[in-house]
């Protein structure tokens, strides 16, 4: 780090232009020549000004109190807070200046008793340097004299004696860097250029020009300033007397003031729609299905506009169609039906996401947008409110002191100090100056306690008549040790203000003494001075072996008080505190308090500056005296010549992008670090991340930091979005952290929406609340609703965490005063709905079972007389939605253990449909929302890439302490639900869930719309469930919608984290895809291809998101420390890491997915764990409790309806020679059509084999009877026989749910040549075998990824269970040799397993020869010539019948 100790060369500069250069400090401007840019300077500028002397004029009988710091006796410094804050917080506003008195006040002390300079110099063990000074009339920049006192002679102070206690208590103090953030604004531009003068950091109260306390002080002076008659006069400060809350308030008022009331662009007071990318290859020729509403027509109009059309384009042709008047299409806006949400008219339609899903028709009202502003918009009330934190922290009682309270006993210690001047007599003035320690914080200084020791010494003698002789000394005596006690009680105030937080500051009055600096200290020491409220007290001084120079800028220094037991020896942490060493680039100065915190051990890898808040008073005070002199950080601005360096070998290249596949500096071991620090000037955006090659650094002592800072120069960001990986935790350089800012303010507002919960998680490393990130938030907040509605409530909810409390809730008033008076008052309406919901939830949950709806009903009146007072109130979960009431009969409450309230609110909006929400009290939801915002960052990239997959993500919102809100999905059912009414092993069947579609979905175009969006959604959540590791998957928390959506939902388990019994893992599978999403996917066996389609597709769905690895590693990364159970450490990023596989080609990633798939598949445990889930529900429903869907059972509906009269073979289906096509003739002489394999056929006559034991049936053809020649005839006509013989046999058999199921189910019409079922992949006219293979060849290696196969049967035309064996000709068969697993019985086998070849020095002259076999059986073959195969391309090879 750069250090150095400044003094200021030009006196004679104005103050203003030293204001430009503190505020706007370049990064890169050189500094003068009289300072030291690289390292810490050791050297200090002599000062040789002579002190000024103090004035004559002292009137001994005037008791006034100095703001000058109170010396002890060895002449250590008790009070430089003061100094410190208006050093470190300077202000930002020149035009402002200090009120000046004419004429100073002095300290009421006599000549004789002030001590000559020479001799403060001698007792001052670290010196002041000279300030400026102006002269009698200029007192903004004057150093203010340090007030002794003579009573060494009579210093009368008892020792302070041990008692026996029950624990020995002392400190532990650590350093450890964090973060921090530059003051300049960082939305400006840098374009202000550092002079070569310097600020001076003096040890002494400077009270600089323009300062906040003076500028706020000088508009309140004369009505708010509390005079008493010791001359303590205490004045009012609205923004806090601590300064750096006073300079947070101030950012923030600045900020506002950018966005002005009538500023249209930025406060619409309207709710936008949110907005992506144009996803061009999922809308290159869509169209829309648009009715529009206007308020002069009673009909809606209806448009088919084509997807990339501009909103502002179709509000013209609306317009036109309309209305003959000239109307301007700018002054109207297209708001969505049944919510407050607009679309933006720059935009085009698919760029917006509502547009991104799959909505039959979509409803738009035609509105002016000129009519009035929004209601949530700014007025113009809000452009003139000041920003005051005590007036939004209502519930944090910011305010520990009241300010009324103070001057009430400072009055009545005067009353008693002037009746003891006047008498002599002990009038309960010690009593009046415990209280005041009292309320101060219980803080008792070492110079109130000698006075008060001194004072009481001397009125004990006077009773005994120890000074007789002269009464004149006893007077004399009183008045001088009072003056100290009055004295060391404004100093006590003057610190504590200083320290935390008050509304309230003592007037300061300047002085224009200092002494000589003896030196700059170049070891990090300080005073621990004194742990307030504990039984010991001590003066104990600590000295680091560590040079401030070799200190990174973002030290903090943590202090554990430890308590040792005396029995036991054990020493245990009793309070800890944390501070920054160098806050606003300086070292701490003087005397400061800081309050300890009660917590377990503080967290090592969070420790930063709003970990803990020293600021807020605790029971326990720590006071620690930090050197007089101190050190400023300055910034170095060198930077290496790297042109000159010669390019690394490929193989280093190589392994430079091998290693990038990491993606997180967390995941690489310490020796592949120093690799990619050695390389790091050949790193770039092509082969690396920067956060990679930064987070690589070996440390963060100069030299580093000044390399990190080069690099981070010159580096070329390839996406806004890399930049996330710069603001986690292992970043603290604020230069780092700013340049990310940087980055992503390019994002839009609705872009930077997605990531606000990760936003909000990375304030916690900022060095402070006027950081570029906490700037950036709230300027988007200003820009956006959605944006300030989602902050919102993210800090509601970050409010809850152990640590950084007192941040979010500064940070929360801030947004509130940013919003305006309007939404600030929509978010007090939505938290109280949320109180009120949280209070209904437990009365429910504590009443007892039968009471619970009585109890419900009886508090729904709460929400009734909620929206009686308020009329209308958004939906927390969504600000579009507005709602007006609740519909009683549509309310009740879950049966699971939390006891969830479903509420239904009635949409303000007339055209809007009621919202249905479910409210939990008792389970915490932030993993859940983590888990669905990862999830739709995922959506999104599948449709920025053209692939829709027809994802549900509802949304949920935490919204306090184990409690939120849950979006609830119309007409969506669990399951276990479906299940249940398939009969007691529901789980178990195969067809449970194609039964269910087939119920609900009559029409054809239905039927196959349902199983297009079943197939798209339950491939989408295979690769998102796999890729997070959610667990805790059993059938009641899958969900299925009647239009074939299904999704999860509880993600109380993931990344791995398993629920366990007896040891053993309940999820067993590596996700949910299960043989009965397999039979509905392919109709039950008859269209085994579209599984190799669901293959394909989950495949290039896992392919798409492993390129954006960084990102979700980024946003897990960024999650680390917002206390969720399941995602604390580096092993939970690396069991994400390891399911992405970025390392891997797509060709592997293809291989392993479609590996997991079949694992999956053939889960067993996951069907046992459904059917125990069933019967443990079925079990616990009462009827009381809820009222279940029911579902008619088809079997029966079929046994009493129908029966058939006969059935016969036609032939094979046209669309595949697998299929049967069968006419059954019903009872009544109608007719139908339907189609069923070969194996379906062996399929139903083993279960009537099971269920009809004792009767006998008719003989099945199996293969073993078909003849050599003519086969298929012969097949036809015994299965013909054997169903003739079925239906015409028992009644009890052809009567059977088996039967009428298998022949009058999926019925195909007569008028359709073609399959009814919607085609999902590529089409094949022909019908003969093939296989689909891609090969590939780099750096002599030949690679072959076997896909699938089609068509492929045994001789005797069953399906075989085949595997692909290869043979690389010329070479030996038995040395290259290579096969694949086998696939069970199955005529279009899915493989996707990859086979490599190494050492192929070239593909000519070489022939792969690929034999297909089911065990030893021959099925195929064929040779493939290397050398004319397109490389690196899925093509088909049709497969001959005999090899050559």
């Amino acid at each position: 780090m750069a250090y150095s100790w400044q003094t200021d060369p030009n006196p004679n500069e104005s103050h203003e232009k030293q204001y430009e250069h503190q505020e706007f400090l370049s990064v890169n401007q050189p500094h003068s020549s009289g300072q030291v840019s690289l390292g810490f300077d050791q050297t200090v500028d002599e000062i040789s000004d002579k002190i000024p002397r103090y004035k004559n004029e002292i009137d001994e009988n005037t008791f006034s109190v100095p703001s000058a710091p109170e010396w002890d006796t060895k002449g250590h410094s008790l009070n430089k807070t003061h100094q410190i804050s208006l050093n470190e917080f300077t202000s930002k506003s020149p035009e402002l200046s200090w009120h000046q008195l004419r004429k100073a006040p002095v300290i009421g002390f006599s000549p004789s008793v002030l001590p000559n300079s020479q001799n403060m110099n001698k007792e001052c063990p670290w010196g002041n340097p000279i300030g400026k000074h102006h002269g009698a009339d200029d007192f903004r920049f004057n150093v203010l004299a340090p007030s002794f006192t003579s009573l060494d002679k009579i210093n009368l102070q008892k020792e302070l004696r041990n008692e026996n206690h029950n624990c020995h208590i002392g400190f532990e103090s650590s350093i450890s860097p964090t973060n921090s953030s530059f003051l300049t604004d960082f939305m400006q531009k840098e374009d202000n250029k550092r002079s070569g003068h310097m600020n001076t950091v003096e040890p002494s109260l400077m009270l600089l020009k323009g300062s906040l306390q003076a500028r706020m002080w000088e508009s309140t002076w004369q009505e708010n300033i509390e005079s008493i008659g010791c001359s303590i006069q205490l004045v009012e400060v609205p923004q806090g007397s601590n300064m750096s809350l006073a300079s947070f308030c101030n950012k923030v008022k600045k900020i506002r003031e950018r966005y002005h009331a009538a500023d249209v662009n930025f406060n619409s007071g309207k709710i936008w729609s949110t907005t992506t990318a144009f996803p061009y290859q999922l809308f290159s020729k869509t169209k829309f299905n648009i009715r529009i509403f206007t308020d002069s027509s009673t009909q809606p109009l209806h448009f088919m506009p084509y997807a990339n059309y501009l909103v502002k384009d179709l509000i013209t042709e609306i317009l036109h169609f309309c209305t003959n008047d000239q109307l301007l299409p700018k002054d109207h806006i297209l708001n969505i039906c049944g919510s407050e949400e607009f679309l933006q008219n720059d935009h085009c339609l698919g760029s917006h996401k509502m547009f991104q899903k799959d909505i039959p028709v979509i409803q738009l009202h035609l509105q002016k947008s000129r009519e009035a502003p929004g209601k949530l918009s700014r007025k113009h009330e809000d452009d003139h409110c000041q920003f005051y934190l005590n007036q939004f922290l209502e519930f944090m009682h910011i305010w520990k002191v009241s300010r009324q309270c103070l001057l009430t006993l400072i009055r009545k210690y005067d009353f008693h100090l002037k009746n003891l001047l006047k008498t002599q007599e002990n009038m309960d003035i010690i009593e009046e100056v415990k209280k005041i320690c009292s309320v101060l914080g219980c803080v008792e200084t070492k110079q109130i306690t000698d006075a008060v020791n001194e004072l009481s010494l001397i009125l004990q003698r006077k009773a005994e008549n120890f000074y007789q002789s002269s009464e004149t000394s006893v007077k004399g005596l009183i008045e001088k040790v009072t003056t100290e006690l009055s004295t060391s009680i404004y100093q006590l105030i003057n610190v504590y203000c200083n320290s935390f937080y008050a509304d309230f500051q003592p007037v300061n009055v300047s002085r224009s003494i200092s002494c000589l600096n003896p030196g700059l200290p170049s070891h990090l020491s300080f005073t621990v001075y004194a742990a307030h409220n504990i039984p010991e007290t001590w003066v104990h001084r600590i000295n680091f072996p560590l040079e401030i120079k070799s200190l990174p800028r973002e030290s903090m220094l943590t202090v554990k008080l430890f308590g040792i037991a005396c029995a036991t020896n054990n020493a245990n942490v009793l309070a800890w505190s944390c501070l920054p060493l160098f806050p606003k680039e300086k070292s701490i100065l003087g005397s400061m308090l800081f309050s300890m915190t009660f917590q377990s051990e503080p967290p090592i890898e969070m420790i930063a500056p709003g970990v803990w808040d020293v600021s807020q008073p605790s029971p326990v005070t720590l006071q620690i005296d930090f050197p007089a002199i101190g050190w400023e950080f300055m910034k170095p601005d060198s930077e290496e010549n790297r042109s000159n360096l010669e390019e690394p070998p490929k193989e280093h290249l190589k392994h430079i992008a091998r290693l990038s596949q990491k993606q997180t500096p967390l995941l690489l071991s310490e020796e592949k670090k120093r690799y990619l620090w050695f390389y790091r000037f050949y790193c770039n955006n092509e082969n690396c991340s920067l956060p990679l090659v930064l987070g690589s650094a070996p440390g963060w002592d100069e030299t580093t930091v000044s390399e990190m800072h080069t690099i981070l120069r010159r580096w070329t960001f390839s996406q806004p979005l890399e930049a996330l990986g710069l603001l986690t935790s292992s970043f603290p350089d604020q230069e780092i952290r700013k340049v990310a800012v940087q980055q992503l303010d390019n994002l839009l507002n609705d872009e930077l929406l997605e990531y606000l919960p990760q936003l909000v998680q990375a304030v916690k490393f900022e060095w402070n609340l006027e950081s570029p990130l906490v700037q950036l938030l709230l300027h988007r907040s200003l820009q956006s609703i959605q944006v300030a509605h989602r902050l919102y409530w993210l800090l509601k909810d970050a409010e809850n965490e152990a640590y950084f409390k007192s941040w979010y809730q500064k940070l929360l008033a801030a947004l509130q005063y940013c919003a305006g008076k309007a939404l600030s008052d929509e978010f007090s309406k939505e938290q109280k709905l949320i109180k009120i919901l949280g209070d209904i939830g437990e009365k429910v949950k504590s009443a007892s079972d039968h009471q619970r709806q009585e109890v419900l009903k009886k508090e729904m009146g709460r929400l009734e007389e909620f929206f009686q007072d308020v009329t209308t109130c958004h939906l927390p979960l969504n600000p579009a939605l507005c709602i007006k009431g609740i519909d009683h009969d549509a309310c009740s409450y879950f049966t699971s253990n939390a006891l969830p309230l479903k509420i239904t609110f009635i949409n303000a909006n007339p055209m809007g449909k009621n919202i249905g929400i479910i409210f939990k009290a008792g389970d915490d939801l932030r993993q859940d929302m983590l888990v669905l915002q990862i999830i739709q960052v995922m959506d999104n990239i599948w449709l920025q890439e053209g692939l829709d997959m027809q994802m549900i993500i509802y949304k949920c919102l935490s919204t306090g302490k184990d409690q939120g809100m849950v979006q609830m999905v119309p007409d969506a059912v669990t399951l276990a639900k479906i299940h249940r009414h398939s009969g007691l092993i529901g789980p178990l069947k195969e067809n449970t869930i194609k039964k269910w579609f087939s119920q609900h979905n009559h029409l054809k175009a239905d039927y196959e719309k349902a199983l297009r969006n079943f197939f798209y959604s339950c491939a989408g959540w295979c690769v998102v469930t796999f890729i997070l590791g959610v667990c805790d998957r059993h059938n009641d928390n899958i969900m299925l919608t009647k239009s074939g959506h299904m999704f999860h939902i509880d993600f109380g388990k993931f990344l791995g984290h398993a629920q366990t019994f007896g040891g053993i893992k309940r999820d067993r599978a590596p996700f949910i895809f299960t043989s009965e999403m397999e039979y509905f996917i392919t109709e039950g066996g008859k269209n085994p291809q579209h599984f190799q389609d669901f293959v394909e597709l989950c495949c290039r769905a896992y392919n798409i998101i492993r390129k954006h690895s960084q990102l979700l590693l980024n946003l897990l990364e960024m999650m680390l420390y917002a206390g969720l159970p399941e995602l604390s450490g580096i092993q939970d990023l690396k069991y994400v890491y390891n399911n992405l596989r970025p390392q891997d080609t797509d060709l592997e990633a293809t291989s392993h997915f479609t590996k997991k798939i079949k694992e999956s598949l053939e889960c067993f445990p996951v069907k046992l764990n459904n059917l125990i889930h069933t019967l443990a529900q079925m079990s616990a429903i009462s009827p009381a409790k809820s009222t279940l869907q029911t579902f008619p059972q088809e079997s029966c509906l079929l046994s009493t309806t129908r029966s058939i009269q006969r059935a016969t073979i036609l032939g094979f289906s046209k669309k595949s020679s697998n299929l049967y096509l069968i006419q059954v003739t019903h009872s009544n002489n109608e007719t139908s059509l339907t189609e069923k394999s070969f194996d379906q056929f062996l399929k139903l006559h083993s279960q009537l084999q099971k269920q009809f034991v004792s009767l006998t049936l008719p003989e099945f053809p199996h293969w073993w009877h078909l003849p050599f020649t003519n086969s298929d005839h012969k097949r036809v006509r015994d299965l013909n026989h054997y169903v003739e013989q079925i239906l015409n046999g028992s009644y009890e058999i052809a009567n059977s749910d088996c039967v009428l199921s298998f022949f009058l189910s999926e019925a195909v019409q007569q008028t359709i040549e073609e399959s009814s079922l919607v085609y999902l992949g590529e089409k094949f006219p022909d019908e003969k075998p093939k296989v689909q293979l891609v090969i590939s060849y780099h750096n002599v290696k030949l690679t072959i990824l076997v896909k699938h196969m089609k068509n492929i049967h045994l001789p005797d035309g069953s399906a075989p269970s085949a595997h692909v064996e290869f043979y690389l000709l010329p070479y030996p068969s038995e040395v290259r040799r290579r096969k694949t697993k086998s696939v069970p019985k199955c005529t279009d086998p899915t493989y996707n397993e990859i086979v490599v070849y190494d050492e192929v020095t070239e593909l000519q002259g070489h022939v792969l020869m690929l034999i297909v076999k089911s065990k030893t059986v021959f099925v195929g073959a064929i040779n493939i010539q290397l050398c004319s195969v397109p490389l690196n391309e899925e093509k088909w090879y049709p497969l001959g019948n005999s090899i050559i």
